[in-house]
């Protein structure tokens, strides 16, 4: 028999305690420890300190024959290239992201898709009734897909439900904050009760063969809420990420057992839901100004997607004793490290004006090799310069002010090649590889040297003159 007793847990980061306090000692967050009921069993057999006999586990060495994952394609491209190439059966995936963003419609669209193939796809929401999920299979012309929808929070009667009939395909439930089971006695979305719900329907998904996804709410930073451990259970994280004023959606995967990590999918929010992005680079720079100070083209590297992005700074005098740096889609402590190596290697100066500095069209950038292209946005906004708009940026700067070659340089050498672009800037060390095809690549070794042929051979925004060093207003910063 079991014994009820009583535990404080955090409802941030799930460690347990033994009396309550107004700050855990674990994450530090404040008002977050609740107390629970918890189970401790009592009587006979292993609970009275006497281990259980395990059985004989068979080992086996590295070699042999490795069997690849059975897999089913959910016909969206674009997910299907984030979770490494389609679900997994058996597989449990976590996708998490802010409300509204679109997280629904994906999955709606990805069970429609399956059950037209002919898999069978159930859709379990514990948020929405039946009638307000149709209303928006409804709006996405997906009203006759075969998909088998309830409103439930309960995990017994799902399970129940499920083992009634044949193992679906594709299992989802929406979302997992919102599920209960009578093995705890804390309310829904508390730290128990997520864990427990989350690791019942992951056992059933193992057991079954079914790939399972699971949707979970975010906080505030932006982690999806509830234990960490649940992270760990499921074999595939997945965010989906954007902003509310672009129509943009981007899915990235940041944990994956059966494929890559970093990969991303991009997506267009329209009228008649999600449509796949095939080309993002052209997307991203279809409203690009060419003539623009501090507009550059910063070729990227997502997952293994190259991907150009345009990277736009503005430099502006400012008449307060501490100056603004603001940062959109990009390490804001990344940006302070180029300013410093731009004023201690180069001499640039920016001790006297406002920076702003943002990523278009609502990506973030995680990767190093941005480095060489805010610097290159931010000489060129200080100095009024417009830089070539036929020519792509990338590597890494170091705070001695060399350039650092970056991963996978040709590859985005080639997607800059394929969108148009015949001059790129890089780090001398990508060129040792050659194959760098028809675009003229120059390779840089110090920042210095760099921002010098920047101020020498630049253009201001109307004039079509070669404008020497001197003459620019970089130069009265650069004494």
């Amino acid at each position: 028999m079991a014994r009820r007793s009583t535990a404080f847990v955090c409802q941030s980061c799930g460690a347990v305690s033994s009396k309550w306090a107004g700050r855990c000692d674990s994450c530090g967050e404040w008002n977050s420890i609740v107390e629970e009921q918890t189970d401790s069993g009592v009587g006979g057999g292993p609970s009275r300190g006497r281990p259980a006999k395990g059985r004989i586990v068979p080992l086996v060495g590295l070699s042999g024959e490795a069997k690849e994952a059975p897999r089913f394609q959910s016909g969206i491209k674009e997910l299907d290239r984030v979770t490494g190439g389609g679900f997994v059966r058996g597989s449990a995936l976590l996708v998490g992201g802010d409300p509204g963003i679109g997280k629904s419609t994906l999955l709606i669209q990805a069970s429609a898709a399956l059950a037209n193939k002919g898999l069978r796809s159930v859709y379990i929401s514990g948020e929405e009734a039946v009638d307000q999920v149709r209303l928006r299979a409804e709006r996405l012309g997906l009203a006759g897909a075969p998909v088998a929808l309830a409103s439930e929070t309960s995990v017994e009667d799902i399970l129940a439900t499920l083992e009634a009939g044949p193992p679906p395909a594709l299992l989802i439930l929406d979302s997992v904050q919102t599920l209960w089971t009578e093995q705890a006695d804390s309310p829904p979305g508390t730290v128990t009760q997520v864990r427990a719900s989350a690791q019942a329907m992951v056992r059933y998904a193992k057991k079954s063969g079914t790939a399972m996804v699971l949707v979970g709410h975010v906080t505030k930073d932006g982690q999806i809420a509830g234990p960490r451990v649940v992270e760990h259970m499921v074999d595939a994280v997945l965010y989906f990420e954007g902003d509310g004023a672009h129509q943009y959606r981007i899915l990235r995967s940041v944990k994956n057992r059966f494929g890559a990590t970093d990969e991303i999918g991009v997506f267009e929010m329209t009228g008649s839901g999600l449509q796949e992005v095939a080309n993002p680079s052209a997307l991203f720079l279809g409203d690009r100004a060419t003539n623009s100070p501090g507009s550059v083209v910063f070729a990227g590297l997502e997952g293994s997607r190259p991907l150009l992005i345009e990277i736009q700074a503005l430099v502006a005098p400012s008449s307060l004793g501490t100056p603004r740096r603001a940062v959109i889609g990009w390490d804001s402590a990344r940006l302070s490290m180029i300013l410093a190596v731009l004023e201690a290697r180069c001499g640039v100066r920016f001790s006297q004006h406002d920076v702003y500095l943002n990523v278009a069209g609502g990506l973030r950038i995680n990767e190093p090799g941005a480095d060489l292209a805010v610097a290159a946005a931010l000489v060129s906004s200080l100095s009024g310069l417009a830089l070539p708009g036929n020519c792509v940026y990338f590597g890494e700067v170091s705070l001695s002010g060399a350039i650092r070659p970056v991963a996978q340089g040709q590859a985005r050498l080639k997607e800059a090649q394929k969108l148009g672009f015949d001059r790129a800037i890089c780090p001398q060390g990508t060129l040792k590889d050659g194959g760098k095809g028809e675009i003229a690549a120059d390779g840089v070794q110090d920042l210095a040297s760099f921002i010098a042929r920047i101020t020498a051979g630049g253009k201001r925004r109307g004039d079509e003159r070669t404008r020497p060093m001197a003459s620019t207003p970089l130069a009265a910063d650069t004494d």
